[in-house]
């Protein structure tokens, strides 16, 4: 059973730096396409940055564009969120999301194209 899983959340101060990563299992992931996305309370899911299966592209909310970036460690089974310069806001949940489709630009921005999420870890934006 293909499953995901996120670590690295917590507190982070306004205008600092937080790590996350997501571990897959149950199979290779070395061609699936991973995301990240974030959810509010209350709001819908929201993309933050999505790298593809090679890990040659990356795609990023203009939100997050020049602090986020995201990476791929294939034999690791790992995609990476490096987030610096974080912005101030409310409690917010990071969820990484994978698919094994063949995607087009519009795909990666889209939460129904992932198949697998994993539960979220929660950020929480100090000022």
């Amino acid at each position: 059973q293909v499953q995901v899983a996120e670590f690295g959340g917590g507190l982070v101060q306004t205008g600092g730096s937080l790590n996350l990563s997501c571990v897959g299992t149950g199979r290779s992931f070395r061609t699936y396409t991973m995301a990240w996305f974030r959810r509010a309370p209350g709001k819908e899911y929201e993309f933050v940055a999505a790298i593809s299966w090679s890990g040659q592209n990356q795609y990023y909310a203009d939100s997050v564009k020049g602090r986020f970036t995201i990476s791929k460690d294939t034999d690791k089974d790992t995609v990476y969120l490096q987030m610096t310069d974080v912005r101030p806001g409310v409690t917010t949940v990071y969820y990484c999301a994978s698919t094994d489709r063949t995607c087009v630009m519009s795909d990666y921005v889209s939460s129904e194209t992932y198949a697998y999420w994993g539960q979220g870890t929660q950020v929480t934006v100090s000022a």
